[in-house]
């Protein structure tokens, strides 16, 4: 198992006036070469806190207070500026959620590759080229002519396809896709996530999918990370997800999901609201909207397990949440789309 990514019990707090927010509260996984690995879960529990914190770009208020970051056997967090720029961008790239306000208004496409490339000893000339090619790659038409536009030129879908050849330009071992088809309609979010698929077997990378849609993490995912309130509730790979889920929260996620043999019947419904990560209570953060919550659920918070190889899952109730009913047998041929927020 070739593991080009190990994070260790990551710890990214938030010093803000009302308190201290606890956004990554010891976040353990790893990526493997050519994996495509998936953190899902709700908006605000930790999933673009985590990605941030993989290519250092945590700001203040914001601080990573602990745990490691190993790409390559290499801690990131001890890492110095220069070594950190040699990096990112380089072997390590990201596609950002919002492609209206990540690339810069007032500059060409092409400007904006061209600073992609700032870390390479290539010409002028090998630039442009590579640049169009790129464009080509990602399905943008005439990239020879629209090079030379700018983002407000652009529709939704080619935005965000510009976007990945920007963050493609210098050849990324590993691509962090944060919310990637956020905000586009089902037509451009499924041609954007086949792309995607197609770049890695193409370009042999490693991606992290960052979304709370679980139809794509269905398509695209060997494995996936479900986190719920700053902290890993379960890790499996995606077949088990969707037919064996073993944590009380994703359960209800997969018991949510629209599906053929449900017509008819009511589809789960999570009751109450995430917790406050500035006030986070002592046990399970799930716990208060979980009905198979006990006593020690409210004042422990139970450590991530091993119930299988390869699976693991965090919870008290490991006799109720091991005799779960299978969801749905078989992810490949999923047709249904599921958005946790919705």
């Amino acid at each position: 198992m070739n593991k080009i990514l190990e994070v260790k019990d990551l710890r990214t707090y938030f010093f803000t006036n009302t308190g201290t927010v606890k956004a990554v509260n010891g976040v353990s996984f790893f990526v493997c070469k050519g994996e495509t690995f998936g953190i899902v879960g709700e908006s605000g529990c930790g999933k673009s806190q985590t990605c941030r914190a993989i290519l250092s770009l945590i700001k203040k208020p914001g601080k990573i207070v602990g745990g490691e970051i190993l790409y390559k056997g290499q801690d990131i967090i001890k890492m110095s500026q220069d070594e950190l720029r040699r990096i990112r961008g380089k072997e390590m790239s990201i596609i950002f959620q919002e492609p209206m306000t990540s690339l810069n208004p007032v500059l060409t496409i092409k400007k904006q590759m061209f600073e992609a490339f700032s870390q390479t000893n290539m010409t002028k000339q090998e630039k442009l080229q590579r640049s169009i090619e790129l464009l080509r790659l990602v399905g943008i038409p005439s990239p020879e002519n629209r090079i030379n536009e700018y983002v407000h030129q652009f529709s939704g879908g080619m935005r965000q396809r510009a976007m990945i050849a920007v963050a493609l330009c210098s050849q990324p071992e590993l691509l962090i896709a944060d919310e990637p088809t956020t905000a586009l309609d089902v037509t451009i979010q499924d041609q954007i996530i086949k792309l995607l698929a197609k770049l890695k077997q193409e370009l042999n990378m490693s991606i992290i999918l960052v979304t709370h849609d679980l139809g794509v993490v269905a398509q695209m995912c060997d494995r996936v990370a479900v986190m719920y309130a700053g902290i890993i509730v379960e890790l499996t790979d995606t077949t088990t997800l969707f037919s064996k889920p073993r944590h009380p929260y994703s359960y209800a996620l997969m018991g949510s999901l629209p599906d053929q043999s449900k017509i008819g019947s009511d589809l789960e419904v999570i009751s109450g609201s995430p917790p406050n990560l500035v006030d986070m209570p002592s046990g399970c953060p799930f716990a208060p909207r979980c009905k198979y919550a006990i006593d020690i659920c409210l004042k422990k918070l139970p450590e991530l397990v091993a119930i299988e190889k390869g699976h693991l899952t965090r919870c008290h109730r490991l006799e109720i949440v091991s005799k779960f009913p299978g969801i749905i047998a078989d992810t490949t041929t999923k047709k249904s789309r599921g958005d946790i927020d919705a």
